[in-house]
């Protein structure tokens, strides 16, 4: 069945790739073998984040810019990540009503995820999603986050160019940068760049880049777009700073570079998961782990010596024994 699936996908059919990623989000069994037979087929899309707070424009934003790289003949998949619905687990927004008409264009597929409680802006399953993609044939595969905060920034991870949306008549707009999201642009888009206070804002953006570019050499300092989304002003603006990220990237040698980086950050998280998903499993059949929750609430053992013990014992597990277990 999956030998199937897989087939199927790199012959371009979206039902099976949307069978593939729901095999992903519920983490199936079925979705590994997939997986493994797509990998040789992945690496050659570009990948776009939209990341920004809530309400500014992001949706917008990316339905434009899919319809510009569009006209230029490239396929283009889209990830819109949702807040999960705290009845059912699925995504709030479901597939978004604006993005409805991109939908009828077979070149393009879109994807709502839900984060299911996943911190960071994204879902636990976008970086697979982006390869099943990747796989069905996309040129370029555009993220859009939920909207984040100082501290959800899971996106540079995934994204090869990250852009980072906001919107003026905000005055906390740098402020909230100072915490670390100004670091994860790559390129500022000023949306809803109509409204008063664009400029102002615009100018705080490359006063605050200029400065930074005297404390630490970088290779790329971040451009700064203006768009007004709704009316399709400065899409194609947006997608040629894109475009000029990239080439500096190739140019640089640094898109090998990150890309290496985010191998090696995945690998190192899937073995975690692993790791842990194999750990609890055998804690909670022999029923380990309901005693030791026992034993740290009667207070006759603390967590953190408990938790060295349980290691400590899993360490030293001979190998075979473990892979039966």
């Amino acid at each position: 069945m999956s030998e199937d699936h897989a087939t199927l996908i790199l012959e371009g059919s979206p039902r099976a790739a949307a069978r593939l990623i729901s095999w992903l989000e519920d983490e199936d069994e079925r979705a590994y073998e997939c997986m493994s037979k797509l990998h040789p087929h992945t690496g050659g899309a570009y990948i776009i984040g939209i990341t920004g707070s809530p309400g500014a424009g992001k949706s917008t934003l990316t339905d434009k810019l899919a319809r510009a790289i569009r006209k230029e003949g490239h396929k283009v998949g889209i990830i819109a990540v949702d807040p999960s619905s705290p009845f059912t687990g699925g995504a709030l927004l479901g597939d978004r009503v604006r993005m409805s008409e991109l939908s009828s264009d077979p070149g393009i597929y879109i994807r709502s995820m839900a984060t299911r409680g996943f911190l960071g802006g994204t879902a636990k399953a976008t970086g697979d999603v982006v390869k099943v993609l990747d796989a069905l044939g996309k040129d370029v595969i555009i993220i859009e986050t939920v909207g984040v905060g100082q501290d959800e920034i899971d996106i540079i991870g995934i994204a090869d160019t990250t852009c980072l949306v906001l919107v003026p008549g905000l005055g906390d707009a740098i402020q909230s940068m100072k915490a670390g999201i100004m670091e994860i642009a790559d390129v500022f888009v000023i949306n809803k760049a109509d409204k008063i206070g664009a400029d102002q804002l615009s100018t705080e953006i490359c006063g605050r880049l200029e400065m930074d570019a005297h404390i630490k050499a970088t290779d790329w300092t971040p451009l700064v777009v203006q768009t007004v989304a709704v009316e399709d002003i400065g899409i194609q603006e947006l997608w040629q700073a894109i475009e000029t990220h990239r080439k500096a990237l190739q140019q640089s040698g640094n898109f090998q570079l990150k890309r290496r980086e985010r191998t090696y950050q995945e690998t190192l998280r899937m073995i975690h998961n692993e790791i842990f998903k194999t750990v609890r499993e055998c804690l909670q059949e022999s029923g380990k782990l309901d005693g030791a929750v026992e034993e740290i609430l009667n207070r006759k053992r603390d967590p953190y010596t408990l938790m060295r013990k349980i290691v400590s014992e899993w360490l030293s597990i001979p190998q075979l024994h473990k892979e039966a277990s």
